[in-house]
């Protein structure tokens, strides 16, 4: 570092934000394979991304353990000892820090450090990097890893200053924190607030669901994998991988190719059951049928098929009527380690707050409409994220001109494959807006991957930045539209398409092609010398 009058000043290769999954693996890339001068940054204490923050009882991943780690070093694969089809919070954590030391990234990591402010120089071809530790950081090329779900969204409910309770968000869940004997409510069911309400309801005194959208969630099924199913996949690494690269979802299976009405309704129930009984969200979504996700009437059985589960599971035929969804079976497909069956606790009650609002919060807790106070000692906010593009528009980024990124993504988030944006040269996103909707880890490396590679061709051309083509990324932003809209996904409101945050707008987040078509597109265009993009080399040339 040199010091300057204004504090101290970083010169890079490439600065990464972020060190979650996607900024360990695109450090590791730079530093280790690509031999570039590069630092991580991030706001947390510690490495791990998402499973830094998400500390909340019951965190689990929701893909499978063999696939949810990473593929490109065969040793680490094989060392890894996970052990339960689904892994915990603290293994995932665990597990980060461990390869973090394996590939001697820590000191080249910087923690508590939140990016402030980033602007592009066109004349030095330079990226400026503002922290709010006083540091700043220049460098020719700038990755952000800033993750999908980790900007946190808290609704605004009158009175929750007066609250004398704790509250506290399942993202920011704090250390010291033992819900244990409490009176406790949670606001929110989705993947988390699932998670949480199922694993905290046998240590409280009482739990309160505060419900505003019934959800579809099937059983997870997690379970102890015996030794020699772990050997199974250690020995069939290559082939199990290769499936994982050539799939939809990349979750480990095999997706169906059955039409769901070309069976009979017995061979139906069949298969239902037996997905059922398996467990998993996206195994009941995607590998009992191949039309569950498109065809509104094969969606339908599905969804129907559920709701009888839940009748079946509920004790409490009003309990059951607050829980059971009627509409499409259309958001991130959920699974549980026994959510329903936690409504037959004697300790637990559900407000359907789309019926029976929440009005205020008082010193004791919260109220709703029908003047009812249901006192609690802690409210926990499972309210989710501002997704994709949140954690963007805190920070002020300047591209090409002095141009914001919030005002280039006036009308919602744009990026040409999910990694660039026209107008900000060298700057890159893993995981960013109209990337695939599918399992991470292997998405990540396809990113980071091709990332790298783009990296080396600038750096070894005549170009000392290269920028999309604001037509490239416009194109690709329809091809995730007509893709979106050729699934039931669109007509139902979710994060997925940034319906959930407060002032956001629903839009198309995600390409839902699957990663093999995602793949393939990454291909097409480092095959063909990456037409999609200009540089200042063809700027000058142009004049």
């Amino acid at each position: 570092m040199n010091d300057t009058s204004s504090g101290q000043v970083c010169k890079l290769d490439a600065l990464v934000v972020g060190a979650g999954f996607g900024g360990i693996y695109m450090l590791h890339k730079l530093r280790n394979d690509m031999g570039l001068d590069a630092i991580g940054l991030d706001k947390a204490g510690g490495v791990g991304g998402t499973w830094f923050w998400n500390k909340y009882p019951g965190a689990l991943s929701d893909t499978e353990a063999p696939f949810y780690q990473y593929s490109f070093d065969r040793e680490l694969y094989e060392q890894t000892r996970w052990t339960s089809k689904y892994v915990r919070q603290p293994e995932i954590l665990a597990y980060l820090n461990g390869v973090v030391d394996r590939y001697a990234l820590r000191q080249h990591i910087e923690l508590e450090t939140t990016v402030t402010a980033a602007g592009f120089d066109e004349a030095t071809a330079t990226w400026t990097v503002e922290t709010d530790r006083g540091v700043t950081y220049e460098c020719r090329f700038l990755i952000n890893s800033l993750g999908l779900l980790s900007a946190i969204n808290i609704p605004e409910f009158p009175g929750i200053d007066r609250f004398a309770g704790r509250v506290v968000h399942t993202a920011a869940w704090p250390e010291d924190l033992d819900v244990s004997g409490k009176r406790v409510g949670v606001i929110g069911n989705g993947s988390t607030g699932n998670q949480v309400i199922t694993a905290t309801a046998p240590i409280v005194a009482h739990l309160t669901s505060f419900q505003r959208t019934p959800q579809y969630s099937v059983p997870a099924g997690n379970r102890e994998l015996s030794p020699e199913v772990l050997q199974a996949y250690r020995d069939n690494f290559e082939a199990n991988w290769e499936q994982v690269r050539n799939s939809t979802v990349a979750m480990g299976f095999v997706e169906s190719e059955v039409a769901t009405f070309s069976v009979s309704a017995e061979e139906r129930e069949r298969i239902y059951q037996r997905a059922w009984d398996e467990g998993g969200g996206f195994r009941f979504m995607f590998e009992t049928f191949n039309d569950v996700a498109t065809d509104a009437a094969a969606n339908e059985e599905a969804a129907a098929f559920i709701r009888r589960k839940i009748r079946e599971i509920v004790s409490d035929p009003e309990t059951a009527r607050k829980l059971t969804p009627h509409g499409l079976y259309a958001r991130r497909p959920l699974c549980d380690s026994g959510y329903y069956e936690t409504f037959n606790r004697p300790n637990v009650s559900l407000e359907r707050i789309d019926e029976n609002p929440i009005t205020h919060l008082t010193e004791k807790g919260v109220v709703t409409a029908d003047g009812r106070l249901h006192e609690l000692d802690v409210l926990i906010l499972a309210t989710g994220f501002d997704a994709v593009e949140g954690n963007y528009r805190r920070i002020d980024i300047r591209g090409l001109g002095g141009q914001r990124l919030a005002d280039h993504w006036a009308d919602g988030p744009s990026g040409y494959l999910g990694m660039v944006t026209s107008g900000f040269p060298n700057m890159f996103m893993v995981l960013g807006p109209q990337g695939p909707f599918v399992n991470n880890p292997p998405m990540i490396e396809a990113e980071v991957d091709w990332i790298a590679d783009l990296i080396g061709h600038v750096m070894n051309g005549d170009a000392r930045w290269i920028d999309v083509r604001q037509e490239s990324e416009s194109a690709w932003l329809e091809t995730c539209s007509e893709v979106a809209h050729q699934t039931l996904f669109p007509k139902v409101s979710s994060w997925i398409f940034g319906g959930n945050a407060p002032g956001g707008k629903e839009t198309v987040l995600f390409f839902l092609g699957g990663l093999k078509d995602f793949r393939e597109a990454l291909a097409r265009e480092a095959d063909q010398g990456y037409p999609s993009f200009r540089s200042d080399v063809a700027a000058l040339s142009s004049v």
